[in-house]
Parts: structure tokens; sequence; C-alpha cells
């Protein structure tokens, strides 16, 4: 793997680090409640970082997904709900209406995404539908030159604030995974709603969404054919974006540990002196180092989306790694770290999130071992790593 970073990547890289300490990390106690982080998003756009998905004919970065990851898991060190605020932003919205749209629409909302004007939210799953796509209700009847859409969505993120919805949906009725396509929905639309809220445990808020009889002009149908292919391979970038938020939650949660063991005393003694605690920040170092080499690996794969294979496996063992390790940083702090005030306990509810979001652990470990069992892949040392 190639890991050297010229040196404009590593003063942007700089950028975000220093922003996100000292701007974020004191603000992160605002957004506990659902307070969405406009703040934190402006002064994104501010350092250029917003359009990290964007190409840059649209005022965008163009990045690739190995640095759009590395911005991710920068900003997720000190704040989870920033983090996926901006992942809304570098994530398969984004890159669904650079990829697919009508130019017209791109030139109208991609720079919008850059400055921080037009927040982007997905809307795939269903109150009965999650990972099952090829089950979705939502419908979309294209009638000549407009189109009607109509259902219910739930568990999106960003729905008050957003200023475009990408849908995935059902197209003219067809069955199956035959019939998903996706259609681009702005807010003042007739017939749309945003209908109910859902607090979660990592500070953000989700909300259902209804489309009832919503008529759309016929260019917003963005995918009308293959469209679950589409998805599952623009869901790969997401499948390393997820997993970027999931390791900077646990290196921020380690750093916090490493701080409070070697100035917290017990008995006259730091309790970093003290083998049990020693073992545990090293068990925590190693799992983090482990699932980073696995996360940059699949980052690398892209051209221009990652390997399925490698992003399944690196999304895995970077959201179980932020579980591990949050949990751990929370003990080691002892009772503080069961309080709002210490970031240990924010890093740690937001780390639950990683199974559940992007594909759930118990569906990728399904794709991992059919890819096992039907192409006979298996670790092979470096050859691994410089793709013989």
């Amino acid at each position: 793997m190639d890991l050297q970073l010229n040196e404009q990547r590593r003063l942007m890289l700089a950028s975000v680090r220093e922003l996100a300490q000292q701007e974020f990390k004191p603000r992160g106690l605002e957004y506990l409640d659902g307070t969405f982080p406009w703040e934190n998003i402006r002064q994104l756009a501010d350092i250029g970082v917003l359009g990290m998905a964007v190409p840059e004919e649209y005022g965008g970065l163009g990045l690739p997904v190995f640095d759009t990851a590395l911005i991710l898991e920068e900003i997720s060190k000190v704040c989870y709900v920033t983090a996926m605020a901006a992942l809304g932003e570098a994530g398969v919205q984004t890159r669904v209406i650079s990829t697919y749209a009508p130019r017209e629409i791109r030139e109208r909302i991609l720079p919008k995404v850059c400055s921080g004007e037009c927040i982007l939210a997905i809307c795939m799953t269903e109150p009965h539908a999650g990972t099952d796509v090829a089950n979705y209700r939502t419908n979309v009847v294209v009638k000549d030159d407009r189109l009607i859409l109509n259902g219910t969505k739930t568990l999106i993120s960003r729905a008050p604030e957003a200023g475009m919805f990408v849908v995935f949906t059902r197209v003219n009725g067809q069955p199956g995974r035959e019939g998903i396509g996706c259609v681009l929905v702005e807010p003042s639309t007739p017939g749309f709603a945003v209908t109910g809220t859902y607090h979660t445990m990592g500070g953000e808020n989700l909300h259902e969404v209804q489309f009832n009889d919503c008529e759309l002009p016929l260019e917003n149908l963005v995918i009308r054919e293959d469209g679950f292919r589409k998805l599952l391979t623009a869901f790969n970038t997401q499948r390393c974006l997820n997993p970027s938020i999931s390791l900077g939650l646990a290196e921020g949660a380690f750093d916090e540990a490493v701080k409070y063991t070697k100035g917290r005393t017990i008995f006259g003694k730091p309790i970093a002196d003290s083998q049990g605690v020693r073992w545990k920040l090293a068990d925590m170092y190693r799992n983090i180092e482990a699932a980073r080499g696995m996360l940059y690996k699949a980052c690398l794969s892209a051209n221009p989306f990652p390997d399925p294979f490698l992003s399944a496996t690196a999304k895995i063992t970077c959201n179980e790694t932020a579980i591990n390790v949050t949990s751990d940083a929370v003990q080691l702090h002892g009772g503080y770290g069961f309080t709002d005030e210490y970031l240990v306990s924010r890093l740690f509810r937001g780390a639950r999130y990683g199974t559940l979001g992007g594909g759930a652990s118990e569906t990728l470990k399904d794709l991992i071992a059919k890819r096992i069992l039907k192409d006979g892949d298996s670790p092979d040392g470096i050859l691994s790593l410089i793709g013989v």
C-alpha cells in the first residue's frame, strides 16, 4: 500500500485536525440533544473540505476515497455528530448526483454542497425493509413528462436540514431488485413531509419522511435501470467511510484514555503504572492499528469504487474495534467515563451506530463468506498488498 501524502494533502489534513481539536471538541456537548452542528459544518465549508466528494468542475475537491476517509477520521475523533453530518456530504448521495444526475441539477446543487448551503439526505430504509431492498414499497410512476412518488422512508439523517433527498425507490411497480431506481426530491415539493423524529443514543436525530403524490420533473429520475447494482457499487464507498468514522472514534477514545490514566492517581501513583491498565492500553492500540491497516487497504482499492470484499471486511473490523476500544476507554475513566461531560462517553455511544448503518455486520459477514467459498480468497501475505 502506498500511504504517501503530498504536501497539499498533508496541509489539508492538518487544517481539519486543528479545526476539530480546537473548535469542534469544545462544542461537543451542544449536539447531544439532536441539534444539527451548523457552526461546524460551515467551518468545514470555509476550509474547502465539505466538497471533498464533489468533482472539481463543480467547485469541489474531487478527493479519492482514501483522502475522504482520512478527513472523516479526524473529525470523528472529537465529535460523532459532526462526522455523521459531514458524511452526508461525502457519501452515496453526493456520488449519485455527481455521477447520474443531469448537468443542470449537478450545476445547481453540487456547488451548494461545497459551500454548506445544501445538505443532502439519502432515503433507503423503509419501516418494513432495510437491507431487504427487493421489498421496497416506495414507488415512482412515470407519467409522460413527470413523475409521481409515493411511499415512506424511515431512520433518515438530516431530514429537517436537507436541501435535497436522494430517494431509492421502485419504478413503475416493477418487482424485485430489477425494479429499483433513484429519484431526487426537494423538500419544497408538495406532498413531501417529515413525519417523525427518533433521537439516537449517539446524539443525532433520525426521521421518518413521507411522499404523498409528490410530482417531480422527469429529469429527477436519475437512475431508472440497473439501480440495485449501481446502489451497491456506490455503497462500497460508504462501507469505507462508515468505518473511517469508527476508526476515528476509537482513536479519540484511546487518546483520552492515555491522558486520563497518566494524570489520574491512586494510592499516590498514576493508574497508568498498573500493569492491568498498561495491558489494556496495549490491546487498544494494537486493535486500532490492525483495523487501520484493513481500512486503508480497502480505501486504496477504489477504482473508482472500493473492492466490495475488502470494504466489507474493513467495515466489520473497524466497527467492532470502535465498540471495544471506546468501551475500554469508558472503563478506564471510571465513573467519570459514564458522564456526558467526558468525551469518551459520547464516543462510546456514537460507536454503536457503526455495525447498524451502511450494511449490518451480519449481512456483510454473509457477503464475505460467499466470496471466500466461491473464489477461494485467502490471506496471501505481501502479494495481497501489492496486487499480485
